[in-house]
């Protein structure tokens, strides 16, 4: 999905693709985003575990006053933060990559600085309690409004990361995504062989039945604003029809749950119902043809 989202927004693609190119091109950018990723995170979590370190020099001043003496630190016990700093996964990217290493202290000191002074810091530390919203909140308020915002961190992500113009998009959604739900990204997770079969075959499919795939969407948007149409859930729906048509070990009712199910994870509050819709629409009427065969699609 995000190679073939990159593809259509840069619209670079001419001619006849290079397959072999666009397989080296995809392998890299998993590993690319998934580092990208973890950088993005661990910049939260120094951020929100700066507090520990701002407290110490409070307290440490020759001349302290109560509040010197009492700063909260709650954000540092940050439920999310600690899932992120405990996952093995995580760990291990950070280490292989040296992401360590371009974390700019001085700049995490300014970001926290920022971070204390806003009402929503301020509202998140007057709650005693923890709840899984809040503990996201925080954190989501951090990665949009101190860090996506700021030009200098945009500067540093460009610096390490060449990938960050075609991710910065995926890459946002997956973080938002995470921090809703830690456990949707398995760091750990090594592409197996038949993982990366299929997504070889499911990038080759998308690509080399464009226009077929198009031509079975088309006649089922008239009673939706195709302008309005969001370009990941279009890329989807080609990619749960090559799916439905091709991959002959995927039921067709995981792949049309499973495509609603990204859809709403990572595209528009409206997302799900549109795929759902659709999908559910061409998988009607191709049963209807007896069309769907699960044939290998270089046989058809």
């Amino acid at each position: 999905m995000q190679l073939l989202y990159a593809i259509e927004a840069n619209n670079s693609e001419n001619g006849q693709p290079d397959f072999s190119q666009l397989e080296k091109r995809l392998r890299k950018q998993i590993d690319q985003t998934r580092s990208l990723t973890a950088f993005l995170l661990l910049n939260i979590t120094e951020i929100a575990g700066y507090a520990e370190a701002y407290a110490q020099q409070r307290a440490s001043k020759n001349i302290r006053t109560t509040d010197d003496l009492n700063f909260n630190i709650k954000i540092a016990g940050n439920e999310i933060v600690w899932k992120i700093k405990e996952n093995e996964g995580f760990k291990q990217v950070a280490a292989d990559e040296k992401i360590n290493e371009y974390i700019n202290k001085d700049f995490i000191r300014k970001k926290f600085l920022q971070l204390i002074d806003t009402q929503e810091y301020i509202k998140y530390i007057a709650e005693q309690s923890r709840d899984r919203k809040s503990e996201s909140e925080i954190l989501h308020f951090i990665f949009t409004d101190l860090l996506e915002s700021d030009e200098d961190f945009l500067q540093i992500i460009e610096e390490y990361f060449p990938n960050w113009d075609d991710d910065c998009d995926i890459t946002e959604i997956m973080i938002l995504q995470y921090l809703q739900k830690p456990q949707s990204i398995d760091f750990s997770e090594s592409i197996s062989s038949d993982k990366w079969q299929y997504a070889k075959e499911l990038l080759r499919t998308s690509i080399e039945k464009e226009d077929f795939l198009m031509s079975l969407i088309k006649p089922k948007l008239k009673n939706w604003d195709a302008e309005r149409i969001a370009q990941i859930d279009m890329i989807l729906l080609k990619m749960g029809i090559c799916e439905l048509l091709y991959f002959e070990t995927i039921p067709t009712k995981v792949t049309i749950n499973e495509y609603i199910d990204i859809a709403k994870d990572y595209s528009t509050k409206q997302s799900g119902q549109f795929v759902n819709g659709i999908l559910d629409s061409i998988h009607k009427e191709l049963l209807s043809q007896d069309k769907i065969q699960k044939k290998d699609f270089r046989k058809k």
